[in-house]
């Protein structure tokens, strides 16, 4: 008994160790990650979506293909969720100031009952944006497939990347790796509900792509190439 008792516990001690150290392989993983794109994110929105002119100047010097909104998440059949009206409002803003000639609204469009696409497309009509230099990717289902499709079948090189600032590093991260020329205007008006769950979430989502762009997966779908030089709407599918 005395030896099944010391096998259990010998058991016990390395499935701690293996815990504590897989715990601090991933806070490392991440943290690489955000030290690799933080000076690629030029600028932060606070409150209105205003852009003062150093981060203009900036953005316009970038000469980017596109903007690129990521999906996050629909109230309803015809409602953004917080985080994606904020990236909306900040990505038309953008293409608003000049800052590219299109916007790549990227997200799940996976069911008939979850169409992020049909919720973001609306949205930015609606808000004066021009149907032809709206595109849209239906099958954005992850932060790595939509900037894999960036590339690969909307053929952008040159990309500013909309989402809020915790998003970012990953975005980035990807986009450089699958080899984009990428940066990011985090798209933060307020506190959103779930901060802290969706950060550690984030971080094991880091540790996910950081391997994941090691081998170069292709993406869940893939598609006919529909430029991001000409007019997009021929990727609505309304």
């Amino acid at each position: 008994m005395n030896r099944v008792k010391r096998i259990v516990l010998r058991l016990f001690v390395v499935c701690i160790v293996l815990g504590i150290l897989g715990v601090m392989t991933v806070f490392i993983v991440s943290n690489v990650v955000k030290n690799n794109t933080k000076d690629d994110i030029l600028y932060i929105v606070r409150g209105e979506v205003e852009f003062n002119p150093v981060s203009r100047d900036s953005l316009q010097a970038f000469d980017a293909d596109c903007i690129m909104v990521l999906g996050a998440g629909i109230k309803d059949s015809e409602t953004p969720s917080d985080m994606l009206r904020d990236r909306l409002d900040v990505g038309i803003a953008l293409y608003k100031a000049g800052l590219a000639p299109k916007l790549l609204l990227t997200g799940d469009n996976g069911q008939v009952s979850h169409n992020e696409i049909h919720v973001m497309l609306n949205y930015a009509k609606a808000a004066g944006v021009p149907e032809e230099d709206l595109f849209c990717d239906h099958a954005g289902f992850s932060t790595y497939d939509s900037m894999h499709r960036a590339s690969s079948i909307f053929q952008a090189e040159r990309i500013i990347v909309v989402t809020q600032e915790y998003h970012q590093y990953r975005a980035l991260y990807i986009g450089e790796k699958l080899g984009l020329t990428v940066v990011g205007v985090g798209s933060d008006q307020r506190s959103y509900f779930g901060d802290s769950m969706r950060e550690m979430r984030e971080m094991l989502a880091r540790f996910k792509d950081f391997f994941k762009v090691m081998v170069k997966s292709e993406p869940v779908l893939g598609g006919e190439a529909i430029p991001i030089s000409g007019s997009g709407l021929i990727s609505h599918g309304e």
